[in-house]
């Protein structure tokens, strides 16, 4: 039997919130604190909720084209800001704080701003706004969905665009995890300019020229 799709995604903790006072709801995630190469990138998205796209949740659970989709879906309806933070900041401040910084990036680029934002994961970014987190919100929180949505697929197309240069590292389908095949081409080429030199194994100097 051909499994059938999750249930997308409703607005009701949003819809709870502006019952609460609350006029400016804003969704967080980020995408790529994982990978050995490549940015990790924070979407923002504050959802219209009067027209909110069918299909949201998890997007790694979601078919690449689906995805697409979607994410078209949300960039017609929501109020979205992406950001990233390069591989080379992420080398000089950590991962962590790139995240929390890719995070904060997206907010102000806002036309809005936001009464509270609702965050996936449990360290919350340094914003003006209450801050309340999520675990596996990405999951559970239509507009934490949709920005899952939008920071992946934006990732997801800036490795395939990178991939062009350095096609020896197969971007195009680890987005920078380090898969097998993206370790061996790292030991037969050396590391891209795209890589991460602080994450192992790069870092402990396995495969790093």
């Amino acid at each position: 039997m051909a499994r059938l799709p999750k249930p997308s995604l409703k607005p009701d903790i949003e819809l709870q919130l502006m019952a609460e006072g609350y006029q400016c709801i804003v969704g967080i995630d980020e995408v790529g604190r994982g990978p050995i190469a490549g940015p990790v990138v924070a979407a923002a998205v504050i959802l219209d909720l009067n027209n909110v796209p069918e299909g949201l949740g998890d997007s790694k659970a979601i078919p690449a084209k689906r995805r697409e989709i979607i994410y078209e879906e949300i960039m017609k309806t929501a109020q979205v800001a992406v950001a990233e933070v390069s591989h080379e900041e992420i080398d000089r401040i950590n991962i962590r704080q790139a995240t929390l910084q890719s995070m904060l990036r997206a907010v102000v680029g806002l036309k809005s701003i936001p009464d509270i934002a609702l965050v996936d994961g449990n360290d919350p970014p340094p914003l003006s706004c209450k801050v309340t987190t999520i675990v596996k919100g990405d999951a559970k929180v239509a507009s934490i969905a949709a920005a899952s949505i939008v920071a992946k697929v934006t990732r997801d197309r800036f490795m395939a665009e990178i991939s062009k240069q350095y096609p020896a590292y197969g971007f195009e389908r680890n987005v920078g995890y380090g898969t097998a095949e993206h370790l061996a081409a790292i030991e037969a080429n050396g590391p891209c300019p795209f890589h991460r030199m602080s994450f192992a194994p790069l870092r402990q100097g396995i495969l790093a020229l």
